[in-house]
């Protein structure tokens, strides 16, 4: 049994806020935890879903070790980059989860993965096969598969040495005057918040590059280079220097201007050396609709449209 402990920093229906923390859990699943009172506030059982959480209630849930479950394969249409013998690249959409978690165990990457290939690695057990790193549910673009164990082991060496090159681009509150930067800052679980992640002294080492694409007069577009690969990383960074990510619900403004569900965060471009040619490789993706919508809006605001 995990139990996270946080202090609400919004105002909302227990579920939503819960929903929001806990993307890779479906609502349906939360709402069972508060209905059998694994869910407090304030210390007292809160069985109801539609319990208004207030600022600065402390709210506590328990969730159950995860089931031993066999992950069931699904025809879910998927866009594959590329594919050989050893790893395939996957352009993830956004609101997919890549793999299975408590009580959202269908619909998932890896339900897919499983019906497309009879051959995924074994290295993360039966819950993440194939899985070399993942990105959040609502962050679409680019993902590593690996088919074998043996590239598997290469991938992620090559992720633990920050060889590979993954480049992601973001539309963030704000307008960023330089036109690149870096921020450098450890990251780690957020003491005052078990939900989220944090600068924190003595945290992982995180390192993120950025450059502005467009900018405007209270949003900035950008492009991000990871250096490591931490939890969060760039929604984090983001927002410890005061430009959070538009529309993310754990790291954003409560009432930006421009609503979003979701952080516009996508993995465009991903590079690495193939664990067995020894080639470099490089995938590029589209820029989502999605992004194009909101930049069109973006400007409408600009010019008082």
């Amino acid at each position: 049994m995990e139990v996270y402990e946080f202090i609400a920093d919004e105002s909302k229906r227990l579920d939503a806020l819960l929903s929001d923390a806990f993307d890779d859990m479906s609502r349906s699943y939360l709402q069972k935890l508060i209905e059998k009172g694994q869910v407090t506030i304030n210390g007292a059982i809160c069985t109801s879903k539609k319990e208004k959480v207030k600022i600065g209630d402390n709210v506590e849930i328990q969730i159950p070790e995860p089931e031993n479950l066999n992950v069931i394969p699904e025809n879910l249409p998927i866009d594959i980059v590329y594919e050989d013998e050893d790893l395939m690249i996957i352009n993830k959409p956004v609101g997919m989860v890549v793999h299975p978690a408590p009580g959202n165990y269908t619909g998932t990457l890896v339900n897919a993965l499983m019906y497309h290939s009879q051959k995924l690695s074994s290295i993360n057990g039966v819950i993440r096969p194939g899985i070399v790193h993942r990105i959040d549910k609502d962050t679409s673009g680019l993902l590593m598969i690996a088919k074998t164990d043996f590239a598997h082991q290469s991938l992620a060496e090559q992720l633990k040495e920050h060889s590979i090159k993954r480049q992601y681009i973001a539309l963030v509150h704000g307008r960023i005057n330089e036109n690149s930067g870096t921020v450098d800052a450890p990251i780690a679980r957020n003491p005052k918040d078990r939900l989220k992640m944090a600068v924190v002294k003595g945290g992982r080492k995180a390192v993120t590059h950025f450059t502005v694409i467009e900018r405007f007069s209270q949003y900035t577009y950008i492009e991000c280079e990871l250096e490591t690969g931490r939890t969060h990383q760039i929604r984090v960074h983001m927002q410890y220097i005061n430009h959070p990510l538009l529309g993310d619900p754990l790291y954003g403004p409560k009432s930006p201007k421009i609503k979003h569900e979701g952080q516009l965060l996508h993995a465009k471009t991903i590079g690495f050396i193939h664990p067995r040619t020894q080639e470099y490789m490089e995938f590029d993706s589209e820029v989502p609709v999605l992004f194009h919508e909101l930049l069109k809006k973006i400007r409408g605001v600009e010019l008082g449209g």
